[in-house]
């Protein structure tokens, strides 16, 4: 007999870092055996804030999808900045190349609702502009 889902829920830990909590405690799943799992699977990326969907089932087990690092801390990191403009349109925060724009694209690609590396990099541009992040090489 196949498991019944109780809930789908989206959340973010940091990576290696998944302990027992409220938000896990949420979701009725055995939590020790979630961080265990979440923690072994992110140790490559340590220091990176992981989105990951947790299926819950009726049994208190769980499946788990790793998602690639949001695209604001990644733009963060290159533009080597604590955080966005408080006035994007009016303020620089920070810089980017046309080659960090690219990168970041290749990696979120899988999780974009994009077609192409052209269609993701014009996601990664308009959320570095939303952020008062100044791409240099970028033609407008």
């Amino acid at each position: 007999m196949a498991k019944k889902i109780t809930r789908i829920a989206k959340l973010e830990f940091m990576a290696m870092q998944a302990k027992p909590g409220a938000e896990l405690a949420s979701l009725g799943i055995n939590m020790p055996a979630f961080t265990k799992e979440f923690n072994e699977a992110t140790k490559d990326r340590a220091g990176d804030v992981v989105p990951v969907v947790i299926t819950a089932y009726d049994d208190k087990s769980f499946e788990f999808v790793l998602k690639t690092t949001p695209t604001p801390v990644l733009l963060k990191r290159a533009a080597k900045i604590e955080k966005g403009a408080k006035n994007s349109g009016k303020e620089v925060a920070g810089t980017v190349s046309m080659d960090d724009i690219r990168k970041i694209a290749e990696y979120k690609l899988p999780d974009l609702n994009a077609n192409d590396i052209d269609a993701a990099i014009n996601i990664i541009k308009g959320t570095a502009k939303n952020m008062g992040i100044k791409i240099e090489g970028a033609n407008k």
